[in-house]
C-alpha cells in the first residue's frame, strides 16, 4: 500500500519540527499551520508549506478543527498528524478527519472516547481483568466520595474524570480534609476539562510512574516496546523521563507489557499509545491511564528500541502492518531525556517569554536534541513554554547521567530564564543517581533546598559572572559574554583571564549554591 503524498502537521514548536524531519526522511511533502505568533516560528521555516490559521489564542487557531481541515482540503494533505497537546486525543477531530477523508494519524475515535474518560476506562479495564488501584469506578459526590474514601482508608487522592496533567487532582490525608478537596478539585477539573466530574482512589505511598509503549496495526496486531520511568514530577507533571526504568526487571517487564497489550486490544487500539501505571515499593502494579498519542518522551523508547515511532505511525496509518514481532523487540543501553522549558525555577517555575539572543545547542557522542526555537526566536507566552527535550544516551544508566550533564552544561540559552541548571543540580544528587526516587520525590527535593539555600542578590550576581566566563571559555564571541555580564552591570569577560576562566569553569561545573 504506498505511502502518503503530503502530511499537515497540526501542532506548533519542537513536536512540529520532529514530525516534519520524519516526513522529510520518509520522502512525504509536509504542511505547516501557523497562528500570529508563529509566523516566524522553526516549523513554519522548515516545512514545505505553511498556512495561516489564526490569532494567537488556540481556539482560535491550533483547536480550530474547521481550520486545520480547510487547510488539508486547500494544500491536497491526505492525512494530518497531531502531534501531542491540542488535538491530539479529541474523537471529535478524528471523527470530521475521516469525514473530510483525511486520514488522521492515531487511533480511531472509539478508543479516544473509551480512554478519555479515566471512570469510563476504569469501568472497561475492569471488565478485561487489568489491576486497577482501589477505589471508584464513576463519578462521585461528596457524600458517595467520603463513603469510598473510609471504604479503601485514607490517604486518597481526588482525580478529574476527564482529566490529566496534575489539574483537578487533591491528596486528602484526613476525612476532615476531604469536602475542601472535592470542591477544589472539583471546581478546577470543570475550568480545565468542561466536567467537574471527579473519582477517587486510594493513595498507593511513594510509587514510581512506570509506563509502556504500545503499537498496534489495523491488521490486529499489538506489541508493546518495553517501559519508560516518568517518576520525576513536579506537581504531577513529568519533568524527566527514561528508559528503560532503574526497577523493572524482565519478570516485571513482561508481565507489565502483556497487560499493556491486553489494555490496546480492549480498547480496540491501533497506532502508538502508552499505558501508564503507578508501581508500589513491592513492584505490585496499577493501571493508572492510557494516553491515546504520541508522548513528548518518545526519544528515550526510540533510542533503546532503535525503532522510529514517528515513521511507524505513519506506515501503519498508511494500513501496513507492523514490520517485527513482539520477540524482535530488544532494549539496548540506557535513555535520559530533559524537558527544557522558557520558565523560572527560582520564580515558582513561572513562564520567561522573550527573544532568544544566544542559543548554544549540546551535540557530541550520545546526545540527541529535540528542538523547536532557534537563535532570534522570540518564545511566546500563549503556548507550553518547552523549547527542546535533550537526551543522553550510553550503555548505561551511569554513563547516560554523565553523558547528559556533559550536554547539559554545553547547552547556553541566553535572553531569557530556562530550567537548565534545575537538571544539573537534579542529575548530580544522590537519590537520582540510585534511583531512589518515586512521584513526589522531587516536590520533597525542591522543598528541601529551597529551605537550606536560600536565593540572595550576591548569588544572582555570582552566577551570571560564572555563566559570562563559562560561554567565553566555551567559545562565545567577547560581545556576547560582556552582554551576560553587563546584565547585572559588570563587565565579567574584559578582566577573564585563562586562569580565571579555568577557575570560574569549575566553579559552574560544581554548580552554584549547592
Amino acid at each position: 500500500m504506498p505511502l502518503f503524498k503530503k502530511i499537515l502537521i497540526a501542532n506548533r514548536g519542537e513536536i512540529a519540527v520532529r514530525v516534519i524531519r520524519a516526513c522529510r526522511e520518509m520522502g512525504i511533502k509536509s504542511v505547516a499551520v501557523y497562528s500570529e505568533v508563529d509566523r516566524d516560528a522553526m516549523h513554519v521555516r522548515m516545512a514545505d508549506e505553511a498556512y495561516a490559521i489564526g490569532p494567537a489564542a488556540a481556539r482560535e487557531s491550533y483547536l480550530n478543527i474547521e481550520k486545520i481541515l480547510d487547510v488539508a482540503k486547500r494544500s491536497g494533505a491526505e492525512a494530518i498528524h497531531p502531534g501531542y497537546g491540542f488535538l491530539s486525543e479529541n474523537a471529535a477531530f478524528a471523527d470530521a478527519c475521516e469525514k473530510a477523508k483525511v486520514k488522521f494519524i492515531g487511533p480511531p475515535a472509539s478508543a479516544m472516547r473509551m480512554m478519555g474518560s479515566k471512570t469510563s476506562a476504569r469501568r472497561s479495564m475492569e471488565a478485561a481483568g487489568v489491576p486497577f488501584v482501589p477505589g471508584s469506578s464513576k463519578g462521585l459526590t461528596a457524600a458517595e466520595a467520603a463513603e469510598v474514601a473510609a471504604q479503601v482508608g485514607y490517604p486518597v487522592m481526588l482525580k478529574a474524570a476527564a482529566g490529566g496533567g496534575g489539574k483537578g487532582m487533591r491528596l486528602v490525608h484526613a476525612a476532615g480534609e476531604l469536602r475542601a478537596a472535592y470542591d477544589a478539585a472539583s471546581s478546577e477539573a470543570a475550568r480545565a476539562f468542561n466536567s467537574d466530574e471527579v473519582y477517587i482512589e486510594k493513595y498507593i505511598e511513594k510509587p514510581r510512574h512506570i509506563e509502556v509503549q504500545v503499537f498496534g496495526d489495523e491488521h490486529g496486531n499489538v506489541v508493546y516496546l518495553g517501559e519508560r520511568e516518568c517518576s520525576v514530577q513536579r506537581r504531577h507533571q513529568k519533568v524527566i523521563e527514561e528508559a528503560p526504568s532503574a526497577v523493572v526487571d524482565e519478570d516485571l517487564r513482561k508481565r507489565m507489557g502483556e497487560t499493556a497489550v491486553r489494555v490496546a486490544k480492549a480498547a480496540g487500539y491501533t497506532n502508538a499509545g502508552t499505558i501508564e501505571f503507578l508501581v508500589d515499593r513491592q513492584k505490585n502494579f496499577y493501571f493508572l491511564e492510557m494516553n491515546t498519542r504520541l508522548q513528548v518522551e518518545h526519544p528515550v523508547t526510540e533510542i533503546v528500541t532503535g525503532m522510529d515511532l514517528v515513521h511507524l505511525q505513519i506506515h501503519v496509518a498508511a494500513g501496513e502492518k507492523l514490520p517485527f514481532k513482539q520477540e524482535d523487540v530488544k532494549l539496548r543501553g540506557h535513555a535520559i531525556e530533559c524537558r527544557i522549558y522558557a520558565e523560572d525555577p527560582d520564580n515558582n517555575f513561572f513562564p520567561s517569554p522573550g527573544k532568544i539572543t544566544r542559543l548554544i545547542q549540546a551535540a557530541g557522542p550520545g546526545v540527541r536534541e529535540d528542538g523547536g526555537v532557534y537563535e532570534g526566536w522570540t518564545v511566546p507566552l500563549d503556548y507550553d513554554p518547552m523549547l527542546s527535550k535533550l537526551v543522553g544516551y550510553a550503555p548505561t544508566r551511569e554513563m547516560a547521567i554523565e553523558r547528559l550533564l556533559r550536554a547539559l552544561e554545553e547547552y547556553f540559552v541566553g535572553g531569557i530564564k530556562t530550567n537548565l541548571d534545575l537538571f544539573r543540580k537534579i542529575l548530580r544528587s544522590q537519590e537520582f543517581r540510585t534511583a531512589e526516587i518515586d512521584t513526589g520525590w522531587l516536590d520533597r527535593w525542591l522543598a528541601g533546598r529551597q529551605k537550606a539555600t536560600p536565593k540572595t542578590d550576591g548569588d544572582s550576581a555570582r552566577v551570571a559572572a560564572i555563566a559570562a566566563a563559562w560561554f567565553a571559555w566555551n567559545g562565545g564571541n567577547g560581545a556576547a559574554a560582556n552582554g551576560a555580564a553587563n546584565q547585572n552591570n559588570g563587565d565579567a569577560s574584559s578582566s577573564a583571564n585563562s586562569a580565571w576562566k579555568r577557575t570560574a569553569r569549575a566553579e559552574a561545573l560544581r554548580g552554584v549554591g549547592e
